[in-house]
């Protein structure tokens, strides 16, 4: 069973909800269309790991993430993810007008931190830092999002049930790009500069 850490406890989510496109610059950078709605989509419970990969049946790449856990149908605990994609997959099945579960719900697409309570910390002043190789490749957080994560909860709920402990993927800033084995992820979870989270991952 695939577990995260919220504060002192484990927590077995039944799936992780994703939105994607949700940083203009992003969508720029992919080439990508704005959307007119929310993009959503999901991973299942067997897509989540705490191990970084850089190869599953193709190269992957890295989408650096502010993550939420949720609870009795709010947000409850702030986290960092990474949403791995098979990116040339993914441009394949987009030319095909197919949907991109292949390319982004395969076991081991999403790397979690542990998460804190979000008691007392403000969801605007919430931003993201990734560094590879001690060089940051990527920043953004809530105040650049199209959708923040309290409109992303609204729509989600309201055509899909959120069990205790589910996972919502809030969509990634610019600078996203191949994982290569060796690679050294240092992700930052910060808040008004003070940072809440500090996690490394080492890519296999």
């Amino acid at each position: 069973m695939q577990t995260v850490r919220v504060g002192e406890y484990s927590v077995a989510p039944s799936k992780v909800v994703c939105v994607g496109r949700n940083y203009l610059e992003h969508i720029h950078e992919l080439s990508n269309a704005v959307p007119s709605e929310m993009v959503i989509f999901n991973k299942p419970s067997t897509a989540i790991t705490h191990t970084l990969t850089a190869y599953h049946q193709e190269p992957l790449h890295y989408e650096g993430e502010i993550c939420f856990v949720v609870k009795d149908g709010a947000l409850n605990a702030v986290g960092l993810g990474l949403d791995l994609t098979k990116r040339t997959l993914q441009t394949s099945l987009k030319e095909q007008g197919l949907p991109w579960e292949k390319a982004k719900a395969f076991d081991g697409s999403a790397v979690f931190s542990r998460f804190v309570p979000l008691t007392d910390i403000p969801l605007e002043s919430l931003e993201i830092e990734l560094f590879i190789n001690c060089v940051r490749v990527q920043k953004g957080g809530v105040k650049q999002m199209m959708y923040p994560p309290l409109v992303i909860l609204d729509e989600v709920s309201s055509y899909m049930t959120l069990q205790d402990g589910d996972i919502i993927m809030t969509g990634t800033p610019k600078g996203v790009g191949e994982i290569h084995r060796g690679d050294v992820f240092l992700a930052r979870l910060k808040s008004d500069e003070k940072t809440l989270i500090e996690v490394e991952w080492l890519a296999e």
